[in-house]
């Protein structure tokens, strides 16, 4: 989230440099976040390594605080985007390159702070895909109540005015901050990623959604990268075949891995290894691509570059 609080994310960043012994940022808008060594993602579904970022294009005007990035379910190429707090509530459909092929105005509710998309199953057990778009930033963890927001993913690739259905839930341990969106495409179960100073976030599914309802989100466990050298998760992508989550943080790119999984909560005794990022100014968007054989980051700013991560 950039606003309202700003300084609170860049205080954050701060605090993240000075926990961890990261490697001097890459120079150069396009540089990659790479030159390091690899873990390989031995039996698992995807890239077993990834290469070094590409850049793809660049963020358009029309999402100057592009804060979530998930790839179409019906149309391939086509990645959904939204901005952060304080701009129309709209949704755009990007290609790689940034440019805007569709936009989509959404009614039916007034967003406070979007920061994450996801799409998958409408509910589980149904084939049908939906957009969820999560209004969960919380940066003084005050809100009593945060929402999602659900609509079913177009047909077309086109301009279009669309309602959305409300989904209250509320945490059972209190109020937290949460700008990462998780949802399984095997079972339709969805996730939030919590953004917390204390390890790189904390793992609550939520349950019971349903409009004029409120549903309750439980912690499953906390995720945790090697000797706690980063936190403040900022975006969050779980891979088709639900045994790799890419958590992505200001400074790095995380990748949990558990062979096998078939629960999110298998992912809370998953490997943690970093995988390439990108230079980006406020980095925040990530999503696998459609077939799961890499991802694309994307950043807040104008200009700044998007990034694909293909396999090696």
């Amino acid at each position: 989230m950039r606003t309202p609080s700003r300084l609170l994310a860049v205080a954050g960043l701060l605090l993240s440099a000075a926990c961890s012994s990261s490697r001097p940022a890459p120079t150069g808008a396009n540089a990659p976040d790479a030159g390091f060594h690899q873990v390989p993602a031995t039996g698992l579904e995807g890239c077993l390594l990834y290469t070094d970022g590409k850049k793809t294009g660049a963020v358009p005007k029309q999402v100057p605080e592009l804060s979530g990035l998930a790839a179409s379910q019906r149309h391939p190429g086509i990645f959904w985007g939204h901005n952060d707090s304080n701009n129309a509530f709209e949704l755009f459909a990007l290609d790689e390159t940034g440019a805007v092929k569709a936009t989509l105005t959404l009614t039916g509710a007034d967003p406070r702070d979007i920061e994450d998309v996801a799409v998958g199953p409408c509910a589980p057990g149904e084939k049908a895909t939906c957009v969820f778009l999560a209004d969960t930033g919380d940066n003084f963890e005050r809100r009593k109540e945060v929402r999602l927001f659900r609509f079913a993913e177009p047909a077309t690739v086109a301009n279009a005015t669309l309602p959305v259905e409300a989904l209250p839930f509320t945490y059972v341990d209190g109020p937290h901050d949460a700008e990462s969106l998780i949802l399984d495409a095997r079972s339709g179960r969805i996730a939030v990623l919590t953004k917390t100073r204390a390890s790189l976030g904390d793992l609550y599914e939520v349950e019971g959604l349903k409009p004029g309802g409120t549903g309750k989100a439980t912690k499953l466990g906390t995720l945790r990268v090697p000797e706690d050298v980063d936190r403040l998760s900022t975006g969050a992508a779980l891979h088709p075949s639900g045994e790799r989550l890419l958590v992505r943080t200001y400074t790095r790119v995380w990748e949990v891995r558990r062979k096998d999984a078939k629960r999110l909560e298998d992912l809370i005794q998953g490997q943690v290894v970093e995988v390439p990022g990108a230079s980006q100014a406020q980095a925040e968007a990530i999503t696998f691509l459609q077939d799961g054989r890499g991802y694309l980051l994307g950043s807040e700013f104008t200009g700044e570059p998007l990034v694909r991560v293909d396999c090696r």
